[in-house]
């Protein structure tokens, strides 16, 4: 089902594939190996979820697809031409919308490539994390610089445009020189990415770098080398036309995720899949993580339904809204809330003005280059309760 009605409310979808050849050190997602077996059986059921879930969706058009994982390119492309036919078939899709698959290198070719171009998918994201041999193989990721490249082309040359690279910082044994070879990488492909992700190294519990480093046996670059990376990927992709449009993303113009955008902008998004979450009309909820249970009854897996407050709406529209670097309008907030932001911020974003934190721009307060650095504390700042 196809159209263009925009008086229809928005609505983004996710879908979760959560396979990959082997778990990555850092990695604290829901996801690990698969057979071939559990994989189709799995697909198999998110495709029943999505056919099901549809009568719920009447109201509305989908503006933005992301399938994520896990690493989503692990499983047969087949399943990928079903999932996008699927969608077509029993939802709203705008004509513009916006596909995105996340693939790791290692785990596509160009015939799988090619198969996602004509299914539909229009946007990649490709991780990379490293450039360094050393430090992907400390990582535990599966793949080279060279492999990576040769997927970046491979990308290219099937027609995609619209491609993002993740990358990582302040990872183990990486210094600011290192750390220069992956983004010189990134600005030496041919055609450059459209979008980067840049992302500083967080120890999650449960993972194998979290049990490292309780050990004392994980070596992390200190502080002021962790700020000199920090630094550099504002300098090195300033200098080359990308904008940083959120706290940890940077695009050419043009090519900001809208996907992403819209959940720092609590936009209305449904999950599919084992574990992903779910915003509908104010009423937050997410699958439950039992892949045995998800595969027996992918329409019965709903949990922590709860209905969010006026309070607990006006905290997301802040710590998310202000994630991005044009901020929280004025405008939207009394739009949404009824009420003015400064009758129910007004002390918060004064003093952090006075620190140098926040500005006012354009009918919107943003976080300062110094905010940025600390937008953790920025934002706690903003929670009501």
């Amino acid at each position: 089902m196809t159209g263009n009605n925009y008086k229809k409310r928005p609505l983004e979808l996710y879908l979760h594939i959560p396979f990959c050849v082997r778990k990555c050190h850092y990695c604290d997602f829901l996801s690990g190996p698969a057979d071939a077996s559990l994989q189709e059986q799995y697909m198999k059921a998110l495709l029943a979820e999505l056919s099901g879930r549809s009568g719920e969706c009447r109201e509305y058009q989908v503006q933005t697809v992301f399938v994520g994982g896990g690493t989503p390119s692990v499983v047969d492309a087949v399943w990928m031409d079903r999932i996008v036919e699927e969608i077509k078939r029993s939802y709203d899709l705008a004509e513009d919308a916006e596909i995105t698959i996340e693939i790791n290198p290692g785990t596509v070719d160009r015939d799988k490539l090619e198969i996602y171009k004509r299914a539909g998918i229009n946007r990649l994201s490709i991780g990379l994390q490293s450039a360094v041999d050393e430090e992907l193989r400390r990582l535990g990721r599966i793949h080279t610089p060279e492999q990576f490249l040769r997927t970046y082309q491979e990308a290219a040359g099937a027609g995609f445009t619209n491609i993002n690279v993740d990358v990582m910082s302040a990872l183990p044994g990486q210094t600011p020189e290192s750390y220069r070879r992956t983004l010189d990488m990134l600005m030496g492909l041919c055609p450059r990415p459209a979008h980067i992700s840049a992302y500083s190294l967080i120890i999650e519990e449960g993972t194998p770098f979290h049990d490292l480093w309780e050990q004392g046996k994980l070596e992390l670059p200190d502080e002021d080398n962790d700020r000199l990376m920090y630094a550099l990927t504002g300098e090195v992709l300033g200098a080359n036309g990308y904008h940083r449009y959120e706290i940890s993303n940077y695009a050419l113009d043009g090519y900001e995720c809208r996907h992403n955008c819209g959940y720092w902008q609590r936009k209305e998004y449904l999950g599919f899949g084992i574990g992903a979450a779910s915003l509908m009309k104010e009423w937050r909820f997410r699958n439950g993580q039992d892949i045995r249970k998800y595969v027996d009854s992918p329409l019965f897996q709903r949990e922590e339904l709860k209905q969010l407050s006026l309070e607990e709406r006006m905290e997301e529209f802040l710590f998310l809204g202000l994630r991005m670097t044009k901020g929280v309008s004025c405008e939207a907030f009394l739009k949404a809330f009824g009420q003015r932001i400064t009758d129910v911020y007004g002390e918060v974003i004064q003093r952090n003005m006075r620190d140098g934190l926040l500005a006012f721009k354009e009918g919107s307060y943003h976080l300062t280059d110094r905010g940025m650095d600390v937008s953790n504390y920025v934002m706690a700042q903003f929670l009501l309760g």
